[in-house]
């Protein structure tokens, strides 16, 4: 009772206000031709009543007076009309008695429409109406240059995308490196239509791409956000992309204020940053109008600031970021200062502790695939087509293959279980690796950490990490075997595993091998013998007569002798005791021995995942490709002792599994009777035979 009441005192106050307004205006306009009090004075000639001058001055006056009026009647229209709608929607608001409140984003230039557009929200049942249409494409460019700038820009894709509801337009300005890495992230990714514009005229400048971004980026973008490759996004990017329509006037550029002291100079004695307005802005986040930036002529304006401060300065200390905030000391009517959350800065220095934000109306996009029920092997199947997320290099990686053409690389695969062996491979093999790692996005992270603190590891920048994002229920061993023999960018390589240590100086030794068997101009695989210890501590043979002299004492075994005889039989172990030269052997089934070859040569077939037949089915199709296999008398390798991997435990446990693997061991040699005709015949009768 008591709401209607105020209702009915609201609607006679404004009814009244209503009504009063003509009376005011008339008060207002006769009023205005006195003067303290008094009739306001006109000239002498003005004065006479009947003189043509004034005459002219009240048929002025009058007309005047006529458009004052006619619009004080237009806005009392106007108001009455609100009056109406505001009495209509009365019931409405004093059935449910609710409070609405609007947030205000804190920024300059805009505060009077701000404020207008609260209290037009406040009267209405709709809520806000967003300022970014639904289908508006919004614009963002990324400078990303490097290994761990390209690791970065992860994240930070990530995070956009999660929280995105609009299409999305990046415009990546990498170096080579880093198109590399990510054109490959991208295809992976199944990220749309990705392409790739050469651009040479700024290589070399990518601390100060930003600056340039107005001649680098299409010339047809009129606005674009830019972002740092280590900033995360918690809430959608389009709420970013809508405050471009508050910028006014001039404003041309979007920043938040630095959040640390820096350009203050008071961190240290004797600090003495560039030039900046009060704190400065960081240049992390930057929402840039591009086409005004060039109607301006940017690029003049930011050199002519850069060379007169660099006279003085010399360097800069912060890249693009002090030539930023130079240039918005002489012009700071540029700038557009957007609320400090766009930018919370964690820095040494940073003073951003008011600035988190809740994030709230998070969407979650699912993809649902449709699976075949009745094929039992079904999930076996679909990995062979799955598209697995990959980023390659993800750790620094710098080497220059040798001049003379011998160069060799180790390529292995592995999972989180496996990184213990990365230090010992690197202690005994000092030529270029290639790695490929199948983890999850927290077991990148944890890889990272660990890296990072092994000085093995950081000691040695030819070694090349390529993270395979998990995907499916199987290990896809023979997918990671083709991403690390991809990259190689040395003639040859070792196709090895991860569990196995290699002799000390077989890196040299292959290399003088690949010359001794011509490898450059035939087709041959130069087999390395595999052995075995069941000790986790061992005695590492630094010769071949130690390895004999332990392989009598039962220290060492041939690999696999009591479990898998056919695997490695072929190599022919009583031979290469003696032997001193190298020797041919010919293939046999389930043959599975670990090769040099050229660098051209087939790749895994990708339908054999988990445990069995992965490296068979690839030495099966060398054969095919008639390559002739040659045991090295000198070279041997070691597989160390460790836990069971959890896909030779279901090859053991699951009957299914065994089954599914056996299908796909007789859909490959089907395939491979179509590929090689009467040849493959002999391996469908070594298969019926063993």
């Amino acid at each position: 009772m008591l709401g209607i009441c105020r209702g009915r005192r609201k609607f006679l106050a404004a009814s009244l206000t209503v009504l009063c307004i003509p009376a005011i205006t008339w008060l207002y306009l006769f009023a205005g031709s006195f003067e303290d009090g008094k009739p306001v004075s006109l000239s002498p000639l003005e004065s006479q009543p009947h003189s043509p001058r004034y005459a002219a001055a009240g048929q002025r006056e009058r007309e005047s007076l006529e458009v004052r009026v006619r619009e004080v009647e237009e806005e009392n229209r106007a108001l009455r009309r609100q009056l109406s709608l505001a009495q209509g929607r009365a019931p409405a608001h004093r059935r449910g008695n609710h409070n609405k409140t609007y947030s205000m984003e804190e920024g300059t230039g805009d505060s009077e429409n701000l404020r207008a557009g609260i209290v037009a929200g406040n009267s209405s049942e709709c809520g806000q109406q967003p300022v970014v249409e639904k289908c508006e494409t919004i614009h963002v460019a990324i400078v990303c240059a490097g290994y761990n700038a390209s690791r970065d820009v992860v994240t930070l894709v990530k995070s956009v995308l999660f929280h995105r509801r609009n299409p999305l337009h990046f415009h990546l300005i990498a170096d080579s490196i880093a198109e590399q890495i990510l054109a490959t992230l991208f295809q992976t990714w199944i990220v749309s239509e990705v392409s790739w514009i050469p651009n040479k005229h700024y290589s070399g400048i990518y601390g100060l791409m930003k600056l340039v971004l107005t001649k680098t980026l299409p010339a047809n973008l009129e606005r674009v956000i830019v972002l740092d490759t280590d900033i995360t996004f918690a809430t959608d990017i389009a709420e970013l992309w809508a405050v471009f329509h508050k910028f006014k006037g001039q404003q041309v550029l979007g920043l938040v204020e630095n959040q640390s002291d820096w350009y203050l100079g008071n961190l240290w004695k004797n600090h003495r940053p560039w030039p900046a307005l009060g704190r400065g802005y960081n240049t992390g986040v930057i929402l840039l109008l591009l086409d005004k930036l060039r109607k301006m002529k940017w690029e003049q304006m930011w050199r002519l600031t850069a060379e007169r401060e660099l006279m003085g300065m010399l360097s800069t200390s912060l890249a693009d970021q002090d030539i930023f905030n130079a240039v918005i000391k002489q012009n700071p009517f540029l700038v557009y200062q957007l609320p400090c959350f766009w930018n919370v800065q964690l820095s040494d220095h940073t003073r951003s502790e008011q600035c988190y934000r809740d994030v709230s109306d998070l969407k979650l996009q699912k993809q649902l695939s449709e699976l075949d029920e009745d094929d039992l092997c079904y999930e076996f199947r679909r990995e062979r087509f799955t598209v697995h997320r990959t980023h390659l290099y993800f750790l620094h990686y710098e080497y220059e293959p040798a001049s003379d053409n011998t160069d060799v690389t180790l390529v292995a695969q592995l999972s989180m279980d496996r990184l213990q062996m990365l230090e010992a491979i690197c202690k005994h093999w000092e030529g270029p690796i290639s790695l490929a790692l199948y983890l999850s996005d927290a077991e990148a992270q944890q890889f990272l950490r660990y890296a990072q603190g092994s000085e093995v590891l950081m000691s040695r920048h030819n070694v090349a990490y390529h993270i395979v994002y998990k995907e499916g229920q199987f290990y896809p061993v023979n997918l990671l075997r083709n991403v690390a023999m991809k990259h190689v960018g040395t003639p040859y390589m070792f196709l090895s595993d991860i569990d196995f240590l290699p002799m000390y100086g077989l890196y040299e030794y292959l290399r003088k091998s690949v010359i001794q068997l011509d490898l450059a101009s035939t087709k041959k695989a130069m087999i390395v013998p595999a052995f075995e210890t069941l000790r986790y501590r061992l005695s590492f043979p630094k010769s071949k007569a130690e390895l004999l002299s332990m392989l009598d004492m039962g220290t060492l075994f041939t690999f696999r002798y009591h479990v898998w005889t056919k695997g490695h039989a072929p190599t022919n172990f009583a031979k290469w005791r003696t032997a001193t030269t190298p020797y041919r052997v010919e293939w046999e089934a389930d043959f599975e021995p670990y090769v040099v070859v050229r660098r051209d040569c087939p790749e895994y077939d990708r339908r054999f995942v988990g445990f069995g037949w992965n490296k068979v089915a690839h030495i099966m199709e060398l054969d095919a490709q008639e390559y002739e296999f040659i045991v090295l008398p000198n070279a041997y390798m070691i597989h160390m002792p460790h836990a069971p991997s959890f896909d030779i435990t279901k090859f053991r446990s699951n009957k299914q599994y065994r089954i599914c693997l056996k299908t796909l061991k007789e859909e490959f040699q089907q395939d491979m009777s179509r590929r090689y005709g009467f040849a493959a015949l002999k391996y469908l009768t070594a298969e019926n035979n063993s």
